[in-house]
């Protein structure tokens, strides 16, 4: 489009020159056969382009200048330079003139005075649609603002130059990242002709990135009704179900949308052309599966991810094995919960394991111990539990974790390996009278009364079964221990 656009102005350009000169259909084909000679014979070239601007077109600043870009789309700044010479002696205020020069110092990667030419170029012709822009791709970089800036002014002189100002506005600030702008900007042309497929998947990727999954959606839907199988658009429909469904607080809305991401995800992998897919993707596809409770399928989509996993992706790749643990956990295959969840704390390091982390790898010990019966299984789980309380002595999920894991080694309570876990879960909530945590000290107070209870400590043991009946004053169990204590 751009090209087209260069076209244009060019055109218009050349009819406002003031002087007589030949029409350009008499000199473009020999300007033509430079270019070609320019890479074959170079002295040919040269020759060619003496005789050229010879006579009649001695002061043909379009074609010194049309030489001139030959030379330079052609690697030879010398003899480029000589034609801008040229050019400038002919008309130095001449547009055309300062964006060869400016085009010319951007090649010597001087992008300061490229700037200058092309601004220069504006001074002389306000309405140089090219000097804008070649303004504008200079600080697009490093200076955006000033690039938009720029733009902006010529959208403000020229309106009808709107929407290509306006796309080339959006591209600056998606190179940027900065995707709210970015998708503010497409907004304001992605309806005019202008607007191409690739602002259409831009446009919808911003949209996602600046987390407006029904818009991008909504345009991604209509890149797909030009491109049915196009892998860029299933995937920005499976990434959108997928930010909906995880954020969605009601679970029929939820479920629709963890449905549509699967549909999306399995468009993207088995019906779209030319599609490659990254680390991203197969994670992406893993968790959807996971969520559908599709978990074989998902461990395989989640092993995919880590057979595509570049070093960019080093610090997500480690939380995939921790995701890949709690898919197994949910499978109820614990051996390879543990396993996975090993290998991603061996792998970041004792000193970012999180009290979480521990905790995580202590559940599986735990279930796996339940099936087990094995008391290494509850040993293990433990001593996660334990380094999981040295971690955050404020918090009480550990202590209650290891509470049960210890009751579950002493199905009698007789040793009451549990009490002095459950009695920190008590000091913990019990300070905080919130509602929120009564179950759990119904079963801390449980455990504790009837420990008591057993231990013939009958006051301590009617002291915890009346603390349940004030938190649940119709506890059924507490109220039928309490009967047989009187």
């Amino acid at each position: 489009m751009r090209k087209k656009l260069y076209v244009i102005v060019g055109a218009f350009l050349l009819s406002g020159m003031a002087y007589a000169q030949t029409p350009v259909n008499d000199w473009q084909a020999g300007v033509n056969n430079i270019k070609t000679l320019i890479k074959t014979n170079p002295q040919q070239a040269t020759q060619e382009a003496n005789n050229l601007v010879k006579g009649k077109n001695k002061k043909n600043v379009a074609l010194i200048l049309a030489i001139g870009r030959a030379y330079l789309d052609g690697k030879n700044l010398t003899e480029a330079q000589k034609y801008l010479a040229l050019a400038q002696k002919v008309n130095m205020k001449d547009p055309q003139v300062s964006i060869l020069e400016g085009d010319i110092a951007l090649e010597q990667n001087d992008a300061g005075t490229a700037a200058q030419k092309y601004d220069q170029a504006i001074y002389f012709d306000k309405n140089c649609f090219e000097a804008y822009l070649k303004y504008a791709k200079v600080y697009r970089g490093a200076n955006p603002t000033e690039a938009i800036n720029k733009l902006e002014e010529l959208k403000s002189i020229d309106p009808s130059q709107a929407a290509n100002v306006d796309k080339t506005i959006a591209k600056i600030w998606y190179q940027k990242n900065q995707f709210q702008k970015a998708a503010d900007s497409y907004e304001k042309f992605i309806n005019t002709p202008v607007a191409d497929e690739e602002d259409l998947t831009r446009y919808a990727t911003a949209l996602l990135f600046a987390h407006h999954p029904e818009k991008s959606l909504e345009i991604a839907k209509r890149g797909l009704q030009k491109s049915p199988r196009s892998a860029v658009f299933n995937r920005i429909m499976m990434y959108n179900y997928m930010d909906m469904a995880v954020k969605s607080p009601n679970k029929d809305d939820a479920q629709t949308n963890w449905d549509n991401a699967e549909k999306s995800a399995n468009a993207l992998f088995n019906a779209s052309d030319s599609a490659t897919y990254s680390f991203h993707d197969y994670r992406y596809y893993g968790s959807i599966l996971n969520a559908q409770k599709k978990y074989k399928d998902a461990i395989d989509a989640f092993k995919d991810a880590l057979k595509n996993a570049s070093d960019q992706d080093d610090k997500t790749r480690l939380a995939l094995d921790k995701e890949i643990a709690s898919t197994y956990g949910q499978m109820e295959d614990y051996a390879n919960a543990i396993s996975y969840m090993k290998q991603y704390i061996d792998s970041i390091g004792t000193e970012n394991v999180t009290d979480e982390d521990y905790i995580a790898i202590g559940k599986f010990y735990d279930s796996k111990g339940v099936q087990s019966k094995n008391k290494d299984d509850y040993m293990a789980a433990d001593s996660a539990f334990a380094k999981a309380a040295e971690m955050n002595l404020e918090g009480y999920r550990a202590n209650l974790y290891r509470a049960r894991t210890n009751s579950r080694m002493d199905e009698s309570s007789e040793k009451g390996l549990a009490k002095p876990y459950y009695e920190k879960v008590v000091a913990v909530l019990a300070a905080k009278n919130d509602p929120r945590y009564n179950d759990i000290l119904i079963e801390a107070y449980s455990y504790l009364g009837y420990y008591s209870l057993i231990k013939k400590q009958n006051a301590v043991s009617k002291d915890y079964w009346n603390k349940i009946l004030t938190l649940d004053p119709g506890n059924v169990t507490a109220k039928k221990a309490l009967s047989g204590l009187k």
